[in-house]
């Protein structure tokens, strides 16, 4: 019998990817998503690409009642995968309590309905935000990097989720958790079936960019040239969304196996390299041959200057590493936003 895990947020950019890679991997996935940055559609984009249709039950996280007749309705439910968060560094800063009501009720929820149904563990996305922007001397950035203050509501929403689980599990809540942190996830899958496709005026940069690239969008922003790096733009560590969700399979199969050393655990998941935000442009257009109109704009609230991954842990314990260069990623992208004119989305 397969086992059956919760995905939340599911219809969502790496929710959907990862309940692809799930599927694939001999699960049975639950979505619940409330489309407020996503779209019910989605789940055909997953069917066609893995042969099997999720689960999809449009509920808001935030609902306990509403949450908890998903448990019902799904018995047995093994593992939880908890993407369904406000994810916007920007929008964190102008509406932080839609952030902290959000990002940390969901959460809150989840763990109080685990032990009543038996959930073995959960695995949350976090994100290198938590890290704020680490001293010289901890770059690449290692799990046991301090913590810094928060630059965001969003990147505090993480943190404290963080303290959450630790705290719940050291109560000693039947559950264990794996806090994956994010670098930047990007791209979308070879098939151009599924991608990111936020609602309204994009918030992420790959999105705009390809976008923008395309004619829908003017041009884009660089937010700021005056950083400590080698041509002043943002360093970041991007990483392909499907490498990303192949890590969340090895995270679950550690979980519901039983393998985990501790019961918390924290892995780093990124490609160990930066790359600016203006490298990222030149080798999009290298990569697809179009050319990419943008300006340099002021420096973004809430932004870090430079962050990327020491992701040797995730490697070794995990067995997992993130395998697709930056151009794969980049054309895949570029691929999903020609399917998407093609179908006359955008």
């Amino acid at each position: 019998m397969k086992k059956r895990i919760l995905v939340t947020g599911g219809t969502g950019f790496i929710g959907s990817h990862t309940t692809v890679e799930l599927q694939s991997a001999g699960y049975e996935v639950v979505i619940i998503d409330n489309l407020s940055n996503s779209n019910a559609d989605v789940v055909d984009g997953i069917e066609e690409i893995s042969g099997v249709r999720p689960a999809f039950e449009q509920v808001d996280c935030c609902d306990l009642e509403a949450l908890e007749g998903v448990f019902q309705k799904y018995e047995g439910i093994q593992g939880i995968i908890h993407f369904a968060a406000s994810k916007a560094v920007g929008e964190s800063v102008e509406q932080p309590l839609k952030y902290y009501e959000n990002n940390i009720l969901s959460l809150v929820n989840l763990l109080k309905i685990m032990p009543k149904y038996n959930v073995k563990g959960i695995i949350f996305s976090s994100s290198c935000t938590v890290y704020g922007q680490p001293d010289a001397e901890f770059l690449p950035v290692t799990e046991q990097a301090p913590i810094k203050v928060a630059e965001s509501p969003y990147g505090n929403t993480k943190q404290i989720n963080e303290e959450i689980i630790q705290d719940y599990v050291k109560s000693g809540a039947p559950v264990s958790a794996i806090i994956l942190r994010y670098f930047n996830p990007i791209g979308a899958h070879p098939t151009a079936i599924i991608g990111e496709l936020p609602n309204g005026v994009p918030a992420n940069l790959i999105p705009y960019l390809t976008q923008t690239a395309i004619g829908i969008r003017k041009e884009l922003t660089v937010f700021g040239d005056d950083y400590d790096t080698t041509d002043g733009s943002c360093v970041r560590d991007f990483i392909y969304v499907v490498d990303l969700a192949k890590a969340h399979v090895a995270a679950m199969e550690r979980i519901v196996n039983g393998k985990n050393a501790d019961p918390v655990e924290v892995f780093n998941v990124g490609t160990g390299r930066g790359y600016t935000v203006l490298e990222l442009i030149n080798t999009f257009e290298q990569c697809t041959g179009v050319k990419l109109p943008y300006k340099i704009g002021p420096r973004r609230a809430g932004d870090i200057e430079k962050v990327w991954g020491n992701v040797d842990k995730a490697n070794d314990v995990l067995g997992w590493k993130a395998v697709h260069t930056l151009e794969e990623a980049l054309s895949s992208a570029w691929k999903w936003q020609q399917r998407l004119r093609e179908k006359g989305v955008m």
